[in-house]
């Protein structure tokens, strides 16, 4: 017992004695700036210890109290992926459709304030290590929504290379903090550079843009982020650039990030991007090339924690040298200095934000207000819009409706409440409407799974409902680490929440087994849904197999029945990393009859078919084929055909049809011309539905305008693939689009005056342009003024116009205000062919109001022009 004791004193003397020596070490000193710090700390990594450095997922280094860290973690619009209830906001798409900085930049300080009260939450926990717990997150995502088709586009800030960065800048702003010595948190901006997909291909294609476009168009925004806005990060794209992988790229990372932009932040890869230097483009023979490449090319972290791994043999090898890794490694721990990873929390203020801050009151009324800044008014015949609270009743028709997921988007967090377009609407009229709701069609067919109850079918051994076994590793290894009986199998954790016992929702899998007894001939339908893989078997017959990573989508197997027959289900599931869900359900199909729903709605006052698309069919390399979608991408902007068949069929019934859009690209709708009113509401957040009863109802008055442009069809896009500008977005398009870029109605007129500009100015100087703008409505709203400058012609290859400013005020009805834009010489130049910013001589057209000049459609303010010559 003496001895046992003893080496227990002993072992503590020497962990405390340990901690003390480590503590007494320079970079652990607060006082030292924290370039010494940083020098001294990597000065004392061994090489192993350096090469796990580089990893997203960064291992503790005990003998120096370094602890460990995950670099992965997402704040797109509200934190995302964790296990703990956040505020939602609007999609990145949405947050640009209201043109409003001040928005942008309060929503991001309000996300950091969320992800601090995490991590401050996470080392109370002792779990500060994990994903999705950190403060390095990797947003905004500035690539140039250049094709509609792209499924990602929902996470940009549109097509705009001047908008794109306005909003970026704003965003990292906000984020990061004003702290002169402290981050709050820190922004990393992706993916650089030229990449909007085809998703199906991300990790082999190889891109060649012009000069021109690369510089006109697709690097304005990083090139603004890194040099005026001071993002910590970058991430760069899987895709290759002029035959080099853009982690590797000569031209990308080391001519124009590190020494054109001087850029000293971390750059992490796309997660798996150095893998696919050997593995799909196959510009390196094996994972050490290419990690000694990918270094040597400034990428400091490999997200995905494989090639990296081989940077000790490259050292050895001479294929990099030991110096060249501390070039990166320095860059890593600068930024978890700055963070105040190494410092006392009292003397980090952020490090003392409480867990109250967590969908706060503050917060979600933001949530709000951006959900209702971002609803853009695309057509309002006869002033169908606002309805009457006073009608007697109302039909709510259409797949998004009622879909929460839809209003969330992708890379998002999850909230404690979400309101539905149908909840919204309900919660606007109280008991004094009928609100009558159909869900009527999917977005793609109107063939509806019918759910229906069977659980009283399914048991096991005697006891109903299925025998769950949980394992803790992500592929049924060994024996369950838990066994029990569940009723039914529907699950959602976060990644990291408690899922049972000991097993948290990380690399852990589960089986389901039951036994389901048919109490008819016929037909029953099984619909699984799981994220991440999930395999289906039916007397032990594999029937579905979506084992690896199957993001969104359903599954269903109609099952032949015969009476009193029992037939084994087993249902084996997977998680991986991010969100964890699994669900089994049960029904049968059944066909929705246009003409019979069209008969019971004819009593409405009116109807509001709340249609589009959603983050199930659009997004990051997801499985799914509908028709019309192909791996998250879209095949035809066309909104799906039973859409429009639903729209023709409500159109029947005489009464006023009001079409609710949710997506988060374009999308081409054929029958505009018949429907008197449509709202698009993108992909709103948790608020969504509040912010579209507002607006339907009359209690906000829309003022979102769009950050992308609406084509009429297919036969307006060029081939997906050609990164070629010609003819893409409003810059370039020649074509009638349905709705240009920047429109929005208003429920108020606003009218501009009084417009001055200079008739000459000379090159190299600054230009001022002011005007006034007066609401001559009856209702106060707001305006989004828009700068637009036309060149002169003289270089072949420059954009038909392009945004050089914008604001968005609030007026009442019948004020004024006096509005002045200020113009740099660079504003007034374009790009010529070889990619150089060029001012031209010559005239310039000036526009400024409420859109684009010249818009053919119904608007609701005017435009006003001068012509400027350049001398």
């Amino acid at each position: 017992m003496k001895k046992t004791l003893s080496i227990f004193l002993l072992a503590t003397v020497l962990t405390s004695s340990a901690q003390t020596d480590y503590k007494s070490l320079p970079f652990w000193n607060p006082k030292l700036s924290f370039e010494a710090r940083v020098n001294d700390l990597v000065s004392r990594l061994t090489l192993d210890e350096k090469v796990l450095q580089m990893l997203n997922a960064a291992p503790a280094i005990p003998r120096l109290g370094i602890p460990a860290y995950d670099w992965w973690n997402e704040v797109l619009h509200g934190v995302a992926r964790t296990p703990f209830k956040v505020t939602v906001y609007p999609q990145a798409i949405a947050m640009a459709a209201t043109w409003d900085t001040g928005s942008l930049a309060m929503m991001a300080d309000y996300s950091a304030l969320e992800g601090r009260a995490i991590h401050n939450k996470a080392i109370e926990l002792h779990r500060e290590n994990e994903r999705y717990l950190g403060l390095t997150y990797w947003t905004p995502n500035i690539n140039i929504f250049r094709d509609p088709r792209w499924g990602r586009g929902q996470e940009t800030y549109g097509e705009d290379p001047f908008l794109t960065a306005t909003m970026g800048k704003a965003f990292v702003r906000g984020l990061q903090g004003d702290d002169p010595k402290y981050l709050k948190a820190a922004a990393c901006a992706k993916h650089y550079a030229v990449h909007s997909g085809p998703e199906p291909s991300r990790h082999s294609f190889d891109v060649s843009p012009s000069m021109h476009d690369l510089w006109d168009t697709y690097l304005p925004a990083f090139h603004e982020l890194v040099t005026n806005a001071n993002v910590a990060g970058v991430m760069c794209a899987y895709n290759a650039f002029q035959k080099q992988p853009c982690c590797g790229s000569d031209v990308l990372m080391t001519n124009i990030l590190r020494n054109d932009w001087k850029f000293t932040g971390y750059v992490t890869s796309d997660c798996g991007a150095i893998d696919d230097f050997f593995r799909f483009h196959k510009t390196h023979p094996d994972a050490m090339s290419a990690a000694a490449d990918a270094v040597l090319h400034g990428t400091d972290i490999d997200c995905g924690n494989f090639s990296y791994k081989a940077l000790g043999e490259a050292v050895k090898q001479g294929k990099i040298t030991e110096q060249q890794l501390d070039v990166s490694l320095r860059r890593l721990f600068m930024i978890r200095f700055r963070l105040g990873m190494f410092d006392p929390p009292s003397m980090v203020k952020y490090a003392q934000t409480p867990a109250s801050t967590l969908e706060s009151p503050e917060h979600k009324a933001h949530s709000l207000k951006m959900a209702r800044q971002s609803i853009v008014l695309l057509k309002n015949e006869k002033n169908t819009l606002p309805l009457s609270k006073k009608l007697r009743k109302i039909a709510v028709v259409g797949p998004n409706a009622d879909n929460s997921i839809a209003v969330l988007g992708n890379y998002n967090g999850t909230p404690s409440e979400i309101v539905t377009a149908l909840q919204g609407i309900k919660n606007k009229l109280g008991t004094g409407v009928e609100v009558v709701y159909e869900k009527a069609i999917n977005h793609t067919n109107d063939t509806l799974l019918a759910y229906a109850d069977m659980r009283n079918q399914f048991s096991f051994e005697g006891k109903p409902g299925f025998k769950a076994e949980y394992f803790s590793n992500k592929d049924l290894k060994g024996d369950p680490d838990l066994v029990r009986t569940e009723e039914t199998v529907d699950h959602n954790w976060q990644e990291g929440e408690q899922v049972n016992g000991n097993i948290r929702a990380l690399n852990f899998s589960a089986r389901y087994t039951t036994n389901f007894t048919a109490v008819a001939d016929g037909e029953t339908t099984f619909e699984v849904e799981g994220d991440d893989g999930y395999r289906f078997l039916v007397d032990n017959r594999e029937i579905i197999n979506a084992w690896t990573r199957n993001r969104f989508g359903a599954r269903n197997y109609r099952l032949k029945t015969e009476k009193n027959k029992s037939y084994r289900i087993t249902l084996e599931y997977q998680q991986l990393e991010g969100k964890a869900s699994v669900r089994l359900r049960t029904g049968n199909f059944e066909r929705t009859n246009l003409a019979a729903l069209a008969n019971r709605l004819k009593d409405a006052d009116a109807i509001i078919f709340v249609g589009g698309i959603s983050p199930q069919l659009e997004g990051e390399e997801m499985r799914v084929s509908n028709p019309g979608f192909n791996g998250g991408d879209r095949t035809s902007i066309l909104l799906p055909a039973v859409q429009t068949e639903t729209l023709k069929a409500l159109e029947s019934t005489g009464k006023p049809v009001v079409f609710v859009l949710m997506t988060g690209s374009a999308v081409a709708i054929p029958e505009a011309a018949n429907i008197p009113a449509i709202v698009n509401a993108w992909y709103g957040g948790q608020s969504a539905g509040t912010a579209i009863a507002d607006v339907l109802f009359g209690d906000y008055n829309p003022a979102g305008r769009l950050p992308v442009t609406f084509y009429r069809s297919d036969a307006d896009l060029p081939d997906f693939e050609d990164y070629s500008m010609a003819n893409r977005t409003y810059r370039y398009f020649k074509g009638e689009p349905q709705f240009p870029f920047g429109y929005g109605l208003s429920y108020s007129n606003f009218r501009y005056d009084e417009l001055k500009a200079p008739v000459t100015t000379a090159a190299g100087r600054k230009i001022s342009v002011s005007l006034r703008v007066t609401n001559t409505g009856k209702m106060d709203g707001e305006e989004v003024v828009q700068l637009y400058v036309a060149p002169n012609g003289a270089q072949a290859a420059a954009p038909i116009r392009m945004l050089k400013g914008f604001k968005r005020v609030a007026l009442k009805a019948g004020e004024s205000r006096m509005l002045q834009f200020e113009l740099t010489p660079e504003q007034l130049s374009v790009v010529d062919e070889n990619g150089v910013l060029r001012q031209q001589k010559g005239k310039l057209m000036i526009s400024v109001g409420g859109g684009q000049p010249g818009v053919k459609l119904k608007t609701t303010s005017n435009t006003l022009s001068s012509a400027i010559t350049v001398s």
